[in-house]
């Protein structure tokens, strides 16, 4: 009834996941492949099936003993633990009888070393709602979405201010592209880093080309690149993942010495118009940086004016009580919040 698939089971992975109503991107395989060669784990699709009940989880399967923190303490290939791929999943879960389900997932987990288990949840499809009795449930923070039910709907709904960045954008001679060739990804590489430059970002949020090779290719029909060009110049570019009319904002950069000429701004209003023609519902923004609402999370706010924040929610499970117990012990005691803490 509990049935696992790796990602050199992609045509079956997919067909799987497709076969269900409210899925995105984020549970496709060739959306963990990324984050494979990113060094993130083994990408593993859980898929039950019961009488009743249908579910689907994607995960990332790490070998904790390959963590820095742990290196050369014990022996690899015993202890592990799985999350979310970077961005959203849990399960998604269709009919009853949730128990069933979470019985026999607990029982896996448990039977093949996982110590614990950390889950993003999608906050457009709120399928934490279906996680409750099973993890630890915890509101972080909210996130932006736009309605993209008409272009009439996604004008209204922008602020005031941002109409004008917009209006200022084209005044200006800013043009929006769209595309996914080889050419695109680099340039957009080149943007995002010296956006992460900038920002002084975590070593982690740097992409090497294998990845970028691997949203090209293994997301061909999931992945668009929207661009802005002033006088020639790429001058702010954003990867846009689309599935079953849901489009998603998931990595973007801009060359500062033009942002008095907003083009993110225009971008995000014609990658929505773009959307709206090819039958998208919403274009989810994201929230602000560790989910605060900061400048980040204004600037996405100013897409939608409305009172409407879909609440971002997180998921805490532990598997095998007395390894993550050990663990903790070895680590050292710490008095983070972060999940799992001997990761901290």
């Amino acid at each position: 009834m509990l049935k696992t698939y790796t990602i050199e089971q992609a045509m079956e992975w997919d067909k799987v996941v497709r076969s269900f109503n409210e899925y995105d991107t984020y549970w496709l395989s060739g959306y963990s492949k990324g984050f494979q060669i990113h060094g993130d784990g083994e990408p593993l699709l859980f898929y039950y099936e019961g009488k009743h009940l249908r579910g689907i989880n994607v995960v990332m399967k790490r070998d904790i003993a390959k963590s820095e923190m742990f290196r050369g303490k014990f022996s690899e290939n015993i202890l592990f633990d799985i999350c979310t791929p970077y961005g959203y999943g849990g399960w998604l879960i269709e009919g009853e009888n949730k128990e069933l389900l979470f019985d026999e997932y607990d029982n896996w987990c448990k039977n093949h070393r996982i110590v614990s288990e950390f889950v993003r949840f999608h906050p457009v499809l709120q399928n934490h709602r279906f996680n409750v009795d099973a993890y630890d449930v915890c509101p972080l923070g909210n996130t932006v979405v736009m309605d993209l039910s008409s272009p009439y709907v996604i004008w209204t709904n922008i602020i005031s201010k941002c109409k004008n960045k917009i209006r200022k954008a084209k005044k200006n001679g800013v043009q929006i592209y769209s595309g996914r060739y080889p050419e695109i990804y680099k340039e957009f590489r080149f943007i995002y880093n010296s956006t992460m430059d900038k920002d002084h970002a975590d070593k982690y949020y740097y992409f090497e080309e294998p990845f970028y090779e691997s949203i090209l290719n293994d997301l061909p029909q999931n992945a668009q690149i929207f661009y802005a060009v002033y006088d020639g110049t790429i001058i702010a570019a954003s990867i846009i993942l689309i599935s079953n009319g849901r489009m998603n904002y998931h990595l973007s950069g801009s060359l500062s010495e033009y942002a008095r000429l907003a083009p993110v701004n225009l971008l995000l209003y014609e990658a929505a118009l773009w959307g709206c023609e090819h039958g998208c519902k919403t274009l989810y923004l994201g929230g602000g940086v560790g989910s605060d609402e900061d400048s980040l999370y204004k600037f996405k706010k100013s897409f939608n004016r409305l009172d409407n924040d879909n609440k971002f929610y997180i998921g805490k499970k532990i598997f095998l009580r007395d390894k993550y117990d050990q663990l903790l012990e070895m680590r050292g005691e710490t008095n983070s919040s972060f999940f799992p803490k001997y990761r901290a």
